[in-house]
């Protein structure tokens, strides 16, 4: 039989497999079990309900711990740019994507942007001290960049249907002198 964090890491694993190949419809405490093996009593000893398993989830790929206090600006930059899109990529994909954009699940829509505040705090409180440091713009607005980094990776995926090789590169050309100056 697995151990306690050998079941919760195979709950985390296979809500955000379904979430990110399914869409948010496709999870629930049934179709995480048969996905993960894991029994749903022990899913419910664990998580009262779905939002419970969804935000646990979420939160694990989410909340990123905070970079090293003594980065560079370029380095603090290329954090951003992979926390931002890893949300995307390990987090709710781009079927989660879809849904939060359209709103088709709207208690999933309200628990994650619950997440997402939780993890766009970590990258603004990065890149705020970034500019207390003096390694980035002081005058950067932490909002808009995040926006920038995930508009332009929904971008490419709806434009071109994938995500090329470089993506993240192009991207801290592209916002490099904002950041920087």
């Amino acid at each position: 039989m697995a151990s306690g964090t050998d079941s919760g890491a195979k709950i985390v694993v296979s809500t955000l497999e379904l979430l990110r190949s399914r869409g948010p419809g496709a999870v629930t405490i049934e179709s995480v079990a048969a996905h993960s093996g894991v029994a749903r009593t022990t899913i419910y000893r664990r998580h009262r309900n779905r939002e419970e398993m969804l935000t646990d989830a979420l939160v694990t790929v989410g909340v990123p711990e905070p970079p090293s206090a003594n980065m560079s600006g370029e380095q603090l930059m290329r954090w951003v740019i992979d926390r931002s899109a890893s949300m995307v990529f390990d987090g709710i994909g781009f079927g989660g994507m879809a849904a939060l954009l359209t709103d088709t699940d709207p208690a999933f829509t309200d628990l994650f942007r619950r997440v997402l505040h939780l993890h766009r705090d970590a990258l603004e409180d990065a890149l705020d001290d970034g500019k207390r440091r003096g390694v980035v713009r002081g005058d950067l607005d932490p909002d808009l960049l995040i926006d920038g980094v995930v508009g332009a990776l929904v971008a490419e995926q709806a434009r071109t249907g994938t995500v090329a090789p470089g993506w993240a590169e192009r991207v801290f050309t592209m916002f490099r002198s904002t950041v920087l100056g």
